[in-house]
């Protein structure tokens, strides 16, 4: 650390620190971040897009005020997953499949091109670290946070396609962050909003659980994203691993060898900044190892986690030696990352049992959509006979979470089947319709139409209000429902004439399940979760 020896504890902390701020060009809020408060890393959310063009030059800008009073670049970053989680969702970005989807298809070459592709787009915006991929192992049927971002419920194909994901992004120039260690895949509770618990004995985790992480760490992941998560088996004390030593530097650093980057998930989360507050659960997760602490919303909270950490060092509560060892891998990461396109890490990965294509970007993003959609079931209702007229209802996505953001360029099944079949009727509905036109819609339906109903869940359970049309349509109607989003949408419904799972609404799914439905495709994805 000798050659950081000049800076002062102030920037010094400061560089550890990853912060959002709520403008699509530089204010207040991130210019003192950066100014007086040293912060060495920004992540950009849909609030900061305006357009490819304008994040450009917002990187650039960000930057050049850097530049003045530090000899460091900012570590820019964003959380673009593919399917339902894109902060940058304009033309110019690739809308590459979410990790489920990729799943289903069980290549992970398919895998390996969209993070390659999405990492080269980024790169060319000014981004250096993507917080993808997802590793997360989704087991439980209940997650509403985690579901469709996981590869699957299989602990080595999420380890695969974790790899491959990997290798892409950094072969582009962009760190990946491997992400939420030690898992948040079976749990109940969205940690934005409480406290999660993963209950399981030390075996089962290392069974499940951390495979996809030891497969991260062989493949050389840059980052790995902490979880707001307990898990008791680990650390007897009940606290998330976030803020756990024995966790981050014990298991993660010395067990599994990790010499990367690891950072905290946003402190602002419920399931922290509720029990511990912002200020006190940054000083507590850089003792427990964490070199980038990531406060993403409030400058209030921002201000507060920098000088509680600051005061902590001065007062002995932090060693500074701490402070030192993570600003040395931050400073090596930007040495590596920040400006540059093919490191030499980047060409080692050639050698990696991947391939690329180099078809058109929208031909491989249809041809991955035609190979992930899954057919879990088929009474004969499928393909649509062609004189058969058609009732089509569409669950509109307006509303965003904490991790779903809905394409804004996505046509609804109903527009895409009219231009293949005649006499095709749509109703839209919202994600949570009321039973009073559920009954609208069931009186609406005409004798002989083959009904298409589409589901989307976004926080765990099918909303009451799309079960309870499903329910009753099904009394005169054999359907063919489509789960748009969570495959576990069967679990909530009478067993339909037909069920289709397409993981994500994107256009280039809505195109593929056009082409299933009237016989045009033969649907080849395989489910990546049991139904059950």
């Amino acid at each position: 650390m000798s050659s950081w020896g000049h800076f002062t504890l102030e920037q010094k902390v400061g560089q550890l620190f990853m912060c959002g701020f709520h403008e699509q060009q530089v204010d207040e809020q991130i210019t003192r971040l950066i100014q007086d408060y040293h912060v060495g890393g920004v992540i950009y959310f849909r609030r900061n897009v305006e357009s490819v063009e304008q994040l450009t030059r917002l990187s650039a800008e960000l930057q050049s005020l850097a530049a003045k009073s530090s000899e460091l670049p900012l570590m820019i970053s964003v959380d673009q997953e593919g399917g339902m989680v894109a902060r940058i969702d304009k033309d110019g970005i690739t809308r590459v499949p979410g990790s489920m989807a990729l799943g289903a298809t069980g290549h992970p070459d398919y895998t390996y091109q969209c993070a390659r592709i999405l990492g080269a787009e980024l790169k060319r915006i000014g981004i250096d670290m993507n917080l993808a991929p997802v590793v997360d192992v989704n087991n439980n049927v209940l997650n509403p946070v985690i579901g469709v971002r996981s590869y699957g419920e299989n602990a080595e194909n999420v380890a695969v396609h974790g790899a491959a994901a990997i290798a892409g992004y950094q072969y582009s120039g962009i760190a990946a962050t491997a992400k939420h260690f030690p898992g948040h895949g079976d749990t109940a509770v969205d940690s934005h909003l409480g406290m999660v618990t993963v209950p399981h004995e030390w075996q089962r985790l290392e069974q499940v659980e951390l495979r996809p992480f030891r497969r991260a760490i062989e493949a050389g992941v840059d980052a790995i994203m902490t979880a707001h998560v307990i898990f008791p088996a680990i650390e007897p004390e009940p606290i998330p691993a976030t803020l756990s030593r024995n966790v981050l530097h014990e298991l993660l650093r010395e067990q599994m060898g990790f010499k990367g980057i690891i950072i905290t998930d946003c402190l602002e989360m419920h399931a922290i900044s509720k029990p511990y507050g912002v200020a006190n659960a940054a000083v507590r997760a850089v003792k427990a190892g964490a070199d980038l602490i990531l406060v993403s919303h409030t400058l209030e909270e921002q201000i507060a986690a920098i000088d509680a950490v600051v005061e902590a060092v001065r007062y002995g509560d932090i060693e500074e030696q701490i402070i030192d060892l993570a600003l040395e891998r931050v400073v090596d990461w930007k040495q590596k990352r920040c400006g540059n396109q093919l490191s030499e890490q980047s060409s080692e990965q050639l050698s990696m049992p991947y391939s690329f294509s180099s078809v058109p970007e929208n031909v491989l993003l249809d041809e991955i959509a035609c190979k992930s959609i899954t057919v879990v079931h088929n009474d004969g209702v499928l393909p649509l006979k062609p004189e058969q007229n058609v009732f089509v209802v569409w669950p509109e996505v307006v509303q965003r979470t904490e991790v779903d953001e809905p394409w804004s360029h996505s046509d609804s099944l109903g527009k895409v089947l009219g231009q293949y079949k005649k006499h095709v009727r749509e109703h839209k509905i919202t994600t949570q319709p009321s039973y009073e036109e559920a009954e609208r819609i069931t009186k609406s339906v005409m004798e002989g139409e083959q009904v298409i109903v589409c589901t989307y869940t976004s926080a765990g359970v099918l909303p009451k209000g799309q079960r309870y049309l499903i329910e009753r349509l099904s009394v005169n109607h054999s359907l063919i429902v489509v789960a748009l989003r969570n495959p576990y949408d069967l679990l909530e419904i009478p067993r339909p004439g037909a069920y289709v799972c397409t993981y994500e609404n994107t256009p280039a799914v809505v195109r593929a399940l056009s082409l299933l439905i009237t016989g045009e495709l033969n649907p080849s994805g395989s489910l990546p979760v049991r139904l059950s």
